[in-house]
């Protein structure tokens, strides 16, 4: 835990606090502000930063990552931006050129293609080696015959989907080991806190609480369980907040995880109605009753509870569980809703976890299929008026572990030129700046000392919400505080 004194700060009002005029000092003592004032006496031995009047707010924090992932994601082909089943086997094919062997990619999306893609296309170009695509979403993967023998995966004509493919990325280092050790997370979290992020909640399938015995971080992590961890988890009786067993303090037992259905660009989010293009309306991952039992179990052993529901249909179910065993915790991406299904997490006491960068890979996709239902989807408005607690996160690598680009995208629903989408659902800078700081509201004394020092006011007046965005997505962190101690600076 970290002492110090920070001087000449503003304080970016969030809703909470009293309220402070011009610059202040903050006296940080074990991990705590236990102060907050004017010419403020620096107690003996503390370190003092001068803030030189830059904005204060609570370190922020991104509430669904998927560490592993994210880790490894700068280590694998980048395929974000292809137009088509071919354009993609052109990049493998000039990148395999030069780098001949094993290939993991990553970031294709299909939902838009006209046409599919196949396996004989890639054994086309890579007969001997294997070949993983990773869609961008994470809901699929496009495979060669040579990687589906070596995931031991049936062959096929088409994609692997869903729960098939998630079980067969956790043997990924079968194909291609990626660097995840100790040391490459300890970087990647650099990296993060030098953003300004203090925690994040980790939604890594196949990891268990004791991978982090070996790892440290600068910043907070919340380690969540799957359901094939959850008998492990309640064995060790490990209840949600309880820090893990040989981990440092800042390491700490998180939600079980559940996904309860697919997404948007597999046509496998699940929804009352059918798609437009006729290809269903989608599926659910468990029946109704194995989603209780696990909401259940979850809850009678302390745990939260965070549920993917994409479509309508699986968040019906979703609020129906929990609404039968009285689980708490989150809905997380939230992406296509009724008014009532809103008012109903509302009296439920459900976050909703979202990930506004979505919207922007979304759109497209969305006009093309839910064409009846584009004013519902990430309805942050409505989360917001009827009383519903909201959180933002990336889904990183799915969008990146960038918490500015999330802020952005949530007071501005477009990524070019186009107006914003759907404005009329628009958050204010400062509430989805509120939604990012782990529920702090304003700084102020008696909080952990978790502290982002940030070079522009992030609330500044701009003449509309395109230039507002661009200021957040430009945002810098002149220094990150984690239990006070320092996670990033810049000064």
């Amino acid at each position: 835990m970290g002492d110090c004194v920070l001087r000449n700060v503003r304080i970016v009002e969030l809703g909470r606090g009293p309220g402070w005029a011009g610059p202040v000092d903050l006296v940080v003592e074990q991990g705590v502000v236990q102060n907050i004032g004017h010419g403020l006496e620096r107690p003996l031995g503390l370190e003092e930063y001068d803030g030189d009047g830059r904005w204060v707010v609570p370190g922020l924090w991104d509430t669904h990552v998927h560490l592993a992932q994210w880790t490894a994601s700068g280590q694998r082909l980048d395929l974000s931006g292809s137009e088509s089943p071919e354009h993609v086997v052109s990049r493998v094919r000039d990148h395999l050129a030069e780098h001949p062997g094993p290939l993991v990619g990553r970031g294709h999306r299909l939902g838009t293609w006209t046409t599919s893609p196949t396996v004989a296309a890639l054994d086309a170009i890579a007969p001997d080696v294997p070949v993983v695509l990773i869609a961008g979403d994470g809901h699929h993967a496009w495979l060669n015959s040579r990687a589906l023998e070596r995931l031991g995966l049936p062959l096929r004509d088409g994609v692997v989907l869903e729960n098939e493919w998630y079980e067969a990325y956790t043997r990924i280092e079968e194909v291609l080991e990626p660097d995840v050790s100790p040391e490459a997370y300890r970087r990647m979290l650099e990296r993060t806190a030098a953003l300004g992020i203090a925690g994040v909640v980790d939604l890594e399938k196949g990891q268990t609480p004791a991978d982090w015995e070996r790892r440290d971080s600068p910043i907070r992590v919340r380690v969540s369980t799957y359901a094939d961890g959850l008998d492990a988890t309640i064995a060790a009786g490990l209840r949600t907040g309880d820090v893990l067993p040989g981990s440092p303090d800042l390491i700490t037992m998180g939600p079980l995880k559940i996904i309860s259905d697919g997404s948007i660009n597999t046509r496998t989010a699940w929804c009352c109605e059918e798609y437009a293009d006729g290809s269903g309306s989608g599926a659910p991952n468990q029946t109704s009753a194995e989603l209780e039992r696990l909401l259940d179990a979850g809850h009678r052993h302390g745990l939260d509870v965070a549920t993917h529901a994409i479509g309508d249909l699986a968040l019906q179910e979703a609020l129906a569980a929990y609404d039968a065993t009285g689980a708490v915790g989150s809905i997380e991406h939230v992406q296509l809703v009724t008014r009532q299904q809103v008012r109903t997490m509302a009296r439920l006491g459900l976050r909703a976890s979202v990930q506004p960068a979505h919207l922007l890979d979304d759109r497209d996709i969305t006009e093309l299929i839910w064409p009846d239902r584009t004013e519902r989807s990430f309805a942050f408005r409505w989360m917001i008026e009827d009383g519903v607690e909201v959180t933002l996160g990336s889904d990183a690598p799915v969008s990146p572990l960038d918490p500015w680009l999330a802020i952005a995208a949530a007071v501005h629903r477009s990524a070019d030129e186009r107006p914003a989408w759907h404005a009329e659902q628009a958050l204010t800078a400062r509430e989805a700046l509120a939604a990012s700081v782990d529920g702090q509201g304003s700084v102020h004394a008696g909080m952990p000392a978790d502290l982002a020092l940030l070079d522009a006011d992030p609330l500044a007046e701009h003449p509309d919400t395109a230039t507002a965005a661009a200021a957040l997505r430009g945002m810098s962190v002149a220094l990150t505080l984690v239990a006070g101690e320092v996670a990033h600076t810049a000064l």
